[in-house]
């Protein structure tokens, strides 16, 4: 019998499950494909925005955040919840400016605060404690974000971590660069912490769902 579960047909499925979306989320969307720009995609993004709301969410940290694809979905949830606050936090000005245009279309710029900061730096200067923090930033730099992340989540929130299968680099033995490295470390520390409730979910690039007790 042939096997017709394969990774491209699993993620073309989830993808179609994901609603309708903004037209401005579509935009940002198209122009990740055109300049082959990394983001979270529809189905990460529609997840961290159920997650956001199940948990009624009201202030969200982002290490890490592109052109604001993500925080869109994030201050989407928040408004829903009622208000509060997503950090959008970039090393980049133009980036942090494109992300104000897309999200003013969204009307969504009353529910985020920018940072322009090196993001682990920028966490650790911000009052806590928060219900999410997303962790986007460079992979070589996830293990000693770990700590930051711990003390500044409040008990019973949410770390969602991006790229934890990285493409597969981290099944090979042979690729020993700092980014997979990174990856590999990170979630050793994480799933054997048991202050962690922890789980990767196999959508796009993987992402670890962790539940801090």
């Amino acid at each position: 019998m042939n096997n017709l579960l394969t990774y491209e047909t699993a993620q073309d499925y989830l993808a179609s499950l994901v609603p309708p979306r903004e037209k401005e989320l579509q935009v940002m969307e198209a122009y990740a494909r055109e300049h082959d720009f990394p983001i979270i995609g529809p189905v990460c993004g529609y997840y961290c925005y159920q997650l956001a709301r199940m948990i009624k969410a009201a202030s969200i940290f982002e290490l890490g955040s592109g052109f604001g694809y993500s925080t869109a979905w994030f201050a989407k949830a928040v408004k829903e919840n009622g208000g509060g606050k997503v950090h959008h936090t970039v090393w980049d000005e133009e980036l942090s400016n494109r992300a104000v245009r897309h999200l003013v279309k969204l009307g969504s710029v009353p529910f985020v605060q920018f940072h322009i900061s090196e993001a682990i730096e920028a966490l650790k200067q911000i009052s806590g404690p928060f219900d999410i923090i997303f962790n986007d930033i460079d992979k070589q730099a996830y293990p000693e974000s770990l700590p930051v992340i711990k003390e500044k989540l409040r008990p019973g929130g949410l770390l969602i971590i991006d790229n934890m299968l990285w493409s597969g680099r981290i099944f090979d033995k042979q690729d020993a660069s700092p980014a997979t490295e990174g990856v590999r470390e990170f979630t050793r520390q994480i799933t054997t912490d048991p202050d962690w409730i922890v789980s990767l979910a196999p959508i796009r690039d993987g992402m670890i769902i962790a539940y801090k007790k």
